[in-house]
C-alpha cells in the first residue's frame, strides 16, 4: 500500500498538536520546578518554529516531500519523548498518579 504524504503528515501534526498542548500545561502549572521550565519554553519555541524549520531545510537542501516527512516525524518523536518524560515527572511529583490506581 502506498503510503500518502498528505495524511500521514496530517496525523504527525496531529500529535505535534498534542505536544504543545501539554507544554503549555505544564508550562501555566504552579508547582512547576524552575530547573524545568527553561526546557519547556525551550521546547515551545522549538514546536512553533517546527514548520519554518521544515521548510528551510527543505529549501536550502533541496530534498523531497518523503525526506522532509520523515524529518518531521522525527523532530516530532523526539519532542514528544521528552515532553511526556517531563509531564509524567510533574505527575509523579504531584503524586497525581496514585488517584488513578
Amino acid at each position: 500500500a502506498v503510503v500518502s504524504t498528505q495524511s500521514t503528515g496530517a496525523n504527525i501534526s496531529l500529535v505535534h498538536h498534542v505536544i504543545i498542548a501539554m507544554l503549555i500545561w505544564m508550562w501555566t502549572r504552579n508547582n512547576l520546578e524552575k530547573s524545568v521550565l527553561p526546557i519547556i519554553v525551550s521546547l515551545l519555541l522549538l514546536c512553533s518554529s517546527k514548520q519554518t524549520l521544515l521548510e528551510l531545510v527543505g529549501t536550502m537542501f533541496h530534498v523531497s516531500s518523503f525526506v522532509i516527512l520523515g524529518i518531521n516525524f522525527g523532530m516530532t518523536l523526539i519532542f514528544g519523548l521528552i515532553s511526556t518524560h517531563l509531564y509524567i515527572k510533574l505527575c509523579l511529583q504531584d503524586n497525581a498518579w496514585s488517584k488513578y490506581h
